[in-house]
Formats: structure tokens, sequence, C-alpha cells
């Protein structure tokens, strides 16, 4: 046994020199906000049988939380002294980590508050997020266990990279902060609709697709949008995008004073788009604002995405001129991420940096980071690196804020109901 031991300690210590340093403490102390209602129900056992034997081996300590209704993460990352953990850990789908982004960002002192590094273990249906830094990581595209184990070897491996974070303002002036995407449309309605397959996993998309191609819906609206500038075609303007190197008031330092984040790209929704801005008024099958590279497990959606703190939002509309066949075709190549190199009328792609989205009528589903949003004008912008996730991808590390180190004497687990 001692001699077991001296190997192990050995290869930790090796395996701790590869790549990038980890600047979490050692030990790593994380809080783990688990939905047990996610995806099949399944993701307490889940994390028990494959996730916790890889902290423990990494020397891990971790407070498991089991959720028991809704917004309750959201409520307590509102409210807690987060300097007790390095990490705020979602063993979830993508709505759990939606909660909380934006209890973080309701926070008074929410410029600190969402540089805590986040990590996501997949847990629900969709698992989008945890897709994308699977991908950033440099791993094949995988889900169920698969995608878990990888996810939870990128949190004991993995350092903290610059998040993306879109800051979206309703018609009603409310203020709503995603990570992900938000769609209109086609999206929104499977996977809204699908929800009552929720028992069948990842595979309910699919069903809802086939249901929803069917019976295809179309939606009257504009969108109006401000096209990505590239740095090297534009250095005098990048003062002018959130989080850029030269940004005067750029939202991803941390000297930001303000008590509100604030969308310099944005006029309010009751006056029209700049002149500069790029609108297109039709009848549209599907619009999706996206800012990671997967859309879910099985969808590689932006495949041009190589890091989650790029700084641009890929948006995707469809008219009703888009034919069942061609929907066929894209979401069939979308599966590897071969979509954008068919020949698709009527699809369109462009990189961009805000957007406005007004439908005509309030009867569709809108959804952000797939949890639903009233119908209605809705306009965001994106802002670089505001907050951290933790990644193996090749984007620069962050140190997170200085807090003080306990000391442990061996691995704890408090399991609070």
């Amino acid at each position: 046994m001692n001699l077991a031991k001296t190997w192990a300690q050995k290869i930790c210590q090796l395996s701790g020199e590869q790549g990038h340093p980890h600047p979490l403490l050692s030990p790593a102390r994380y809080l783990v906000l688990l939905n047990p209602f996610g995806g099949t129900g399944k993701a307490l056992t889940l994390f028990e049988t494959h996730v916790i034997p890889m902290l423990t081996e990494a020397n891990a300590h971790f407070t498991l939380l089991v959720t028991e209704r809704p917004n309750q993460a959201r409520e307590l990352v509102q409210e807690q002294d987060l300097s007790t953990w390095d990490a705020i850990v979602v063993m979830s789908g993508d709505g759990l980590m939606f909660e909380v982004i934006n209890g973080l960002m309701e926070r008074p002192d929410w410029a600190t508050a969402i540089k805590k590094p986040v990590s996501i273990l997949p847990g629900g249906s969709g698992n989008a997020l945890a897709a994308s830094i699977n991908h950033y990581s440099g791993h094949q595209q995988v889900k169920g266990t698969k995608l878990l184990t990888n996810c939870a070897f990128i949190l004991c491996k993995g350092h903290p990279a610059p998040l993306d974070i879109v800051s979206l303002t309703t018609s009603s002036q409310q203020r709503i902060f995603s990570f992900l995407s938000l769609a209109w449309g086609f999206v929104s309605d499977v996977d809204i609709e699908s929800e009552k397959y929720r028992f069948m996993g990842y595979a309910r998309f699919s069903i809802g697709t086939f249901i929803r191609l069917t019976a295809l819906r179309s939606y009257r609206g504009r969108i109006s949008y401000l096209p990505a500038i590239s740095a090297s075609e534009n250095k005098d303007t990048t003062s002018n995008i959130p989080g850029s190197p030269n940004s005067v008031n750029s939202s991803s330092s941390d000297n930001i004073k303000t008590q509100v984040l604030e969308d310099s790209l944005l006029v309010p929704l009751d006056q029209p788009v700049p002149s500069h801005w790029h609108t297109v008024e039709d009848q549209f099958v599907l619009v999706l604002a996206l800012c990671q590279s997967h859309l879910g497990a099985e969808h590689f959606t932006a495949p041009m995405v190589e890091g989650p703190g790029e700084g641009n939002i890929h948006l995707f509309y469809a008219t009703s001129r888009i034919s069942r066949i061609s929907l066929i075709k894209l979401f069939i190549a979308m599966e590897k991420g071969t979509h954008l190199d068919e020949e698709i009328p009527h699809l369109t792609h462009v990189p961009v940096v805000a957007f406005r989205i007004e439908p005509s009528e309030s009867t569709g589903i809108m959804t952000v980071d797939g949890e639903v949003i009233q119908c209605s004008p809705i306009q965001g912008q994106i802002h670089q690196g505001l907050g951290r996730v933790i990644s193996m991808g090749q984007g620069k590390s962050y140190d997170t804020p200085t807090v003080t180190k306990t000391v442990f004497t061996n691995n704890s687990r408090d399991v609070q109901p």
C-alpha cells in the first residue's frame, strides 16, 4: 500500500505539471448544484458513480446541494459568501446554469461575482454548454456518460477561461443574461414542445423535430443586427466593443465601477436601431443567436467557435421559403458540423456583436438558454469574457479572486437536502 501511495503521489505531481497550471487552490473546493429532475432523472446516481470517484482521486472537496425547486440555485448564489468555494459546479442541463449566471449578475457585487469560475457536468437533456466545453478541450463529440466523464476530467484538470455573456433586454425592461443562445421559431418550438418526451433523454429532440416538420410554422417579424468587425480591419472601433483590449469601459475589466452592466451598442427598444445596423423583415421559420459551438450534445451548430470567450454571437435565420427537405438536410449535417458547407437556400448565418428581434405577434415560443420567456421584442449585445468557465482549451487562463486557504485533513462531502 505504501508503494501504491508513492506511485499515486508521483503521478498526481507529474500530471499537475502538464499543460496549463491549475490556478485553483489545492485542494480545490467546489459548490456542486445538482438538479435531480433534469434529463431522465438520473443525475444524482450518475454523480455518485462517475464524478465522486474522480473528485476523490483529484483530492477535491465539495459541498453537494440537491435542488428541490426552480430558482433555488439562483437565490443561493445571490445570497451566499462565494469565497467559501473556488468554483461553482452545475450538474444538470443548461437551465440550472442559466439560474446560476443570472443569480451572480443580480448580486450587488456582480462585477466580482461573475468572475467566480463555473463548471458544467451534463445531467440534462440538451447539455449544450457541456458539449461545447468538451469540444474546446479537444475531445471527440460524445454524449451520455462519456460526455459526463470528459467533463468531470475537465473539472479536475482544467483552468478558468473567459466566458462570453450576452446581455438581453425585453420590451418590459426585464434584464436577462445568457451564456448560450436565444431562439425563436423552429428551435424553440422543438425544445419546449418536446418536454413531454423528457423521459427519452436526448432522443426527445429527434421526435420533436419530426413532429414539427410535419406542421411547419412561420413567424412574421423583423431582425436587426450589428455585424462583428474584425479588430485587424477596424482597430480604431474596437473601443466600442465591450471586453475588447482597447475598450475604455471594458465589461471584462476588473475595474468595473457601475452598478449596472452597460450595453453601449444598444439604444432603447422603443427607438429605431442605429443606421449602420442591418435589418431584415420577413416571415421566419427559425431565428437563433448562439455564442457557443454546440446547441446540444449532437448539434455542432457553430463549428467555427473554438473557445467560450471569442466575443461573437452567431446569428442564424431561415425564412419561410426554406423547404422541409432543406431543414432535414440542415439538422442531419449539423450533427457533424458540416451544415455551413452545404447549399441550403434561404438559410443565413452572420457573426454579430449585437441584435434586435421584433416579432409581429406574441404567439410564438421564445427561449433563452432553453428557458421560456415572453415572445416580444428583445435585443442584446455580447460582453466578451465577462464570466469564467473551467475548460481545457488554449485560451488565456485567469486566476480566481484571492480567498483564504482552508486546510482539510481528509476528503469531505457535505450533502444538503
